[in-house]
């Protein structure tokens, strides 16, 4: 399965090797062992890098799960007072090209804030990136009444967010809701008294790995 956001990706670098391949057909035969391998491989990496694994999201809804696949770059205390209004945990997870980069509902509950911020291209593992780089923010109030913000946060590569949410929805742990393309960052902000279950350098699995756990 592929993501839907990278169809027309897809469809212009086919598109693109099909009429490279076309024009190397009119040139010399050696022309052909040099491109052909390359363009075969240019496909194949952008399949791959739009891939969209089945997932299976735990249906305990005291869990926090990881919205992207990555690695665990930081963990700190912050203030967050865009939505949450007080002290809060970060978890900020590193996309590197490599990583599936659909991105999944952290948690269920109402969706109340959704902003889109343009920015800068900063190095997604940078600190500064969470607040100079483009990026997109989403706060969610658990059926407990407690708050979270979760954000995709765009990279040197990454030049595009996209999602599928809007202020009101109701949203369910697991669910896809976009993608950030060619390396990025997503940024979980928790309240300070939550239980955080991974530690800095740890892999997770966007819809499976476990975060946190509501208390």
């Amino acid at each position: 399965m592929f993501a839907k956001e990278g169809y027309s990706t897809i469809f212009v670098v086919f598109l693109f090797s099909i009429s490279v391949a076309v024009a190397v057909s009119f040139g010399p035969p050696w022309l052909g062992y040099i491109f052909y391998p390359l363009l075969i491989i240019l496909c194949g990496l952008i399949l791959y890098f739009f891939r969209d694994p089945k997932r299976n999201p735990p249906t305990d809804d005291s869990l926090i799960i990881s919205p992207a696949d990555g690695r665990v770059v930081l963990i700190q205390e912050t203030e967050e007072h865009e939505y949450m209004g007080g002290p809060a945990t970060q978890i900020s997870i590193f996309l590197s090209p490599l990583d599936v980069h659909v991105n999944r509902v952290p948690i269920s509950g109402d969706l109340e804030y959704v902003k889109y911020y343009p920015g800068k291209y900063l190095m997604a593992w940078e600190d500064h990136a969470s607040e100079m780089n483009e990026r997109a923010h989403f706060g969610v109030k658990h059926a407990s009444g407690m708050k979270i913000l979760f954000k995709q946060i765009t990279g040197f590569m990454a030049r595009r967010i996209v999602y599928h949410l809007e202020e009101g929805d109701q949203i369910k742990v697991g669910q896809r809701f976009g993608i950030m393309k060619f390396g990025s960052r997503m940024d979980v902000l928790l309240p300070k008294h939550i239980k955080i279950k991974v530690k800095k350098g740890d892999r997770t699995v966007a819809g499976e790995s476990v975060l946190a756990v509501v208390e």
